[in-house]
């Protein structure tokens, strides 16, 4: 039996709306997936400005009750846009779809403190409840609460998803995300099934992504740019060592995981200290900083490769997705830094690099509505297997 899902992503770049309408084929013991529409709807500038207000924090103040409360809206307003906008694209009534998986944005993601010292906390907004009524379809969202409430990261909470469409039988990959953050699901070889039980895998947040890099760019061009297009400006220069090693010296990297990070820790204010330093040290020419900020994540990526990848299961391939899969300049730092490992983005695999994300949470709606878990406690620190998301009936 083959069932149409719709997932629905907005990640920590900020960049848009990822709208992924998936196939799935029951029947098929592994769960063959095939996407059959894919869009990603960009932010208006407005739209991205009452976002990273809301994600003010630190030295600035916060959001009020009340602005959070009209982004949660707008935001289900936005995500039901977008995911009647692909069904439109792709000719499919809204009533074809089984389900919608609704990640929403993340507004604030804060991890549980090692040894149990304070618990983890986790807020997507974009009201589910909007999106239910404008489809007329179910839709399952806030997949991260369950797990963190279980002691975990909630996050990653796509390895299982990359473990049954993307593992190989005689080959380890790596399967790299490079959204604003980085994350990274280590796949030992042989194949998988979401009905089994969940596997012992190391997944976790390497670090920053493109957020850095694209906050430095806004900042050094007062806003005129919004990210390093086709990486240019960090072609133009090469990294600053000494400044690319006092970064490098963070105590998040050095941390085993389960581990996981976001805008909280590798947001505006790092990017502010990052050009702050650089100025400190007598680094002036731009691209110097933006080739800096770039190579940050490719070696960042690499190095978590080389101290976390599993013993006797080391990737023998890298396959990257997300948006900086887009960035030539960091896909070349990156296949430098993991040489002679071969890199390549996921459309090698036939695969969309962009619509990773948004099929995974169509298939973590798949699992809810089956009763599977759908977070593996291995990467993620949970007590154990949990049914991830919240339902809101059509």
């Amino acid at each position: 039996m083959e069932l149409l899902y719709l997932g629905l992503m907005s990640g920590t770049s900020l960049d848009g709306i990822d709208a992924a309408l998936v196939r799935l084929d029951q029947s098929s013991p592994s769960m063959d997936a095939s996407l059959e529409a894919f869009r990603t709807i960009p932010f208006s500038r407005d739209q991205r400005a009452s976002i990273e207000a809301a994600l003010a924090g630190g030295s600035q103040p916060a959001a009020s009750v009340r602005e959070l409360a009209r982004l949660n809206r707008k935001l289900g307003e936005w995500f039901a846009d977008a995911a009647l906008e692909l069904l439109n694209d792709a000719g499919v009534e809204s009533e074809s779809v089984a389900a919608v998986g609704s990640h929403g944005q993340t507004i604030w993601h804060e991890p549980p403190a090692k040894g149990g010292r304070s618990p983890g906390s986790t807020l997507q907004l974009g009201e589910a409840a909007v999106i239910a009524e404008r489809l007329g379809v179910p839709v399952v969202s806030d997949f991260r609460a369950r797990d963190v409430a279980a002691g975990g990261q909630g996050a990653p909470l796509v390895p299982l998803v990359d473990r049954v469409l993307f593992s190989s039988p005689d080959r380890h990959r790596a399967l790299q995300n490079i959204g604003g953050m980085a994350n990274v699901s280590f796949l030992p070889a042989g194949s998988a099934s979401p009905s089994d039980p969940p596997p012992i895998m190391v997944a976790f947040d390497t670090g920053p992504g493109v957020a850095v890099i694209d906050r430095v760019v806004q900042e050094l061009t007062a806003g005129v740019e919004s990210f390093d297009r086709d990486g240019r400006r960090a072609a133009a220069a090469q990294p600053n060592q000494i400044l690319l090693a006092r970064l490098l010296d963070d105590a998040y990297f050095r941390e085993p995981p389960p581990k996981s990070t976001g805008r909280e820790y590798f947001g505006g204010e790092y990017a502010l200290r990052l050009i702050d330093v650089a100025r400190q040290i007598g680094i002036e020419e731009e691209e110097v900083i933006v080739a800096t900020a770039t190579a940050l994540t490719a070696h960042s990526i690499a190095d978590a490769y080389r101290c976390f990848a599993p013993r006797g299961q080391e990737p023998q391939e890298c396959f990257v997705s997300g948006g900086g899969a887009r960035n030539p300049t960091l896909m070349g730092m990156l296949s430098e830094q993991l040489s002679p490992m071969p890199v390549a983005d996921l459309s090698k695999l036939g695969w969309d690099p962009d619509a990773k994300e948004a099929v995974a949470f169509a298939i973590l709606a798949h699992l809810f509505q089956q009763g599977l878990p759908g977070n593996v406690p291995s990467v993620t620190g949970a007590r154990g297997p949990r049914i991830l998301g919240k339902l809101s009936p059509a």
